[in-house]
């Protein structure tokens, strides 16, 4: 059977703007053009995939239900525009700053590559004709350690150093901005 191509996206500061602990539709404000980028990449076959580190459920700021019905939210917005979602990975984890039961150091945590491994196994991705779609050093890292082919630094208003840049293949401004030769290689 042929491997699928996946475009993997990172949520906040990707698709939506990053207000910090987004987890209400009424905080979710999708950045220019996401819709029209993400569906020239589905059309050409590529598998839509958020992979999402969401400390704020394990900072006790919003539950794992709170994330889902948010989802699904998403996920609907994104129908209406006829741009199917494949899968959403989100890490609740973190380190340092966690209540109790999230309160751990893991391999699905970006910069670990924990949520894009299991994503590549569970929708047969071949990582070789994929791409990554991030605007932190822990999206790149995380997709340098899954050996996903392209890996794409996004600005999103933001600004990061420059040994950030160095870990990405491309900087581009927004997911609007992805050229289309990206998708035929």
């Amino acid at each position: 059977m042929n491997a699928n191509k996946a475009l993997f996206l990172d949520r906040d500061g990707v698709i939506n703007i990053d207000h910090g602990y987004v987890y209400q539709p009424e905080q979710f404000q999708f950045i220019a053009g996401v819709f029209k980028a993400c569906k020239r990449f589905t059309d050409a076959g590529f598998k839509l995939i958020i992979i999402t580190n969401q400390s704020g459920i394990g900072r006790g700021y919003y539950t794992e239900h709170d994330f889902e019905q948010l989802t699904l939210w998403m996920k609907a917005q994104f129908a209406e525009h006829d741009i199917p979602v494949s899968g959403v990975y989100f890490c609740p984890h973190h380190p340092k700053k966690a209540l109790p039961e999230y309160l751990q150091r893991c391999d699905c945590r970006k910069p670990e590559p924990g949520m894009l491994l299991q994503a590549i196994t569970e929708h047969n991705i071949d990582p070789k004709h994929s791409i990554m779609v991030g605007d932190k050093l822990s999206d790149m890292l995380a997709a340098e350690k899954a050996h996903i082919a392209t890996r794409i630094l996004v600005r999103s208003g933001q600004q990061f150093e420059q040994k950030t840049a160095q870990h990405a293949h491309h900087v581009y401004n927004s997911l609007a901005d992805l050229p289309s030769d990206l998708i035929n290689n």
